[in-house]
């Protein structure tokens, strides 16, 4: 990880607790990272807490711990320390990508599903408008991922294309979900959706799904139309489009006999970040009621990806080594987030395009 990386790496951090609502501050345009002084630990510091405590409301210290927690487990860092009045300091790692790609491998399409919000209770009210129907079960589906117990109540089965088990019955009966007798009866959470129609029958169902669900719920949904067209300049195609690319890597690298295992390191930060945030954005998304940022998170992972796409495979009379087979592993780390991150979105990760 280079200062640059480090750099980005961070104002991420920053970002993702603005996004969570931990931290109420401008987010700047970049952070100055350099290396740590006298007095330090690491390699590299950052005043990055003691610049944003006032405007935050809060004191140097506190903003360095949220920032910490947020950067803990990144990619590239072995730790992350808070020293003086809120000095963040870095101590970088040779490689912790492989780490990553390890992780993503052993949990496959549940990476990013965690326990953030276990013991949580949540009810949705009964609704007919479509678009609502599907924004409220997909993030019910995100709620799930993350240990709540989550539902939507009784409607026409037909209405949307909610799975069986989403739905329950508008008045307490034996398909209920039940709650502990301690707990307080939750009372039923509406999300504030601009109304739009679900029209698999024009669109199909994954552009019909990604038009409602990649514009923020309060937002009108996007044009289905050029959601049709293959072309690059359609975020849906370009984010199938990178798996089905993933896929066939991994076949084209069979026949020249190898395949992925991640032995030496990779320098690929943009899609390495990418892979790391994606629990976060999960969660964040969950909490938020916000599928639109698991859409948008999934088309920086595209693009992240096809830019490095073209590094995995040997050229010319190169022959296979050890590197071609790590960025073959991390290629295959990115194709199992993307279809992840759109089976969340009820959406199909098809192998060709």
């Amino acid at each position: 990880m280079t200062p640059a990386d480090l750099s980005l790496t961070v104002l991420h951090a920053v970002r993702r607790a603005v996004d969570d609502g931990a931290l109420r501050v401008d987010v700047p345009p970049v952070v100055k990272v350099e290396r740590a002084r006298p007095g330090g630990v690491g390699d590299y510091a950052s005043n990055v807490a003691l610049t944003l405590a006032r405007s935050a409301g809060r004191s140097a210290l506190d903003v360095a711990g949220i920032l910490e927690e947020r950067l803990r487990g990144t990619p590239g860092l072995r730790d992350v320390a808070v020293t003086g009045p809120g000095f963040l300091n870095f101590t970088l790692r040779s490689d912790a990508g492989g780490d990553l790609v390890r992780a993503v491998r052993e949990a496959g399409d549940a990476y990013g599903s965690g326990t953030a919000l276990a013991g949580v209770t949540v009810r949705f009210a009964d609704l007919t408008e479509s678009r609502a129907l599907l924004v409220t079960e997909t993030v019910v589906r995100l709620l799930r991922s993350q240990g709540a117990d989550a539902a939507l109540r009784g409607h026409r089965a037909d209405d949307g294309g909610v799975p069986a088990d989403e739905r329950i019955p508008a008045h307490p009966g034996a398909n209920e979900l039940p709650l502990r007798a301690a707990d307080p009866a939750p009372r039923d959470e509406r999300i504030h959706v601009h109304p739009g129609p679900y029209q698999p029958g024009l669109l199909g169902v994954d552009a019909a799904r990604w038009a409602l669900l990649r514009a923020a719920p309060q937002d009108r949904p996007l044009d289905g139309g050029p959601l049709l067209v293959q072309h690059e300049r359609n975020p849906l195609f370009r984010v199938r489009y990178a798996h089905s690319r993933v896929r066939r890597l991994i076949a084209n690298a069979a026949q020249l006999g190898f395949g992925p295992a991640y032995d030496t390191p990779v320098d690929a930060p943009e899609l390495l970040g990418a892979l790391g945030d994606h629990p976060v954005v999960l969660l964040a998304a969950a909490r938020h009621r916000a599928p639109d940022r698991v859409a948008r998170h999934l088309e920086v992972t595209a693009d992240a990806l096809l830019a490095f796409q073209h590094t995995v495979l040997p050229l010319g009379d190169e022959k296979p080594s050890a590197a071609h087979r790590s960025r073959l592993a991390l290629a295959e780390a990115a194709g199992t987030v993307l279809a992840g991150g759109l089976s969340v979105l009820g959406i199909s990760a098809p192998e060709r395009i």
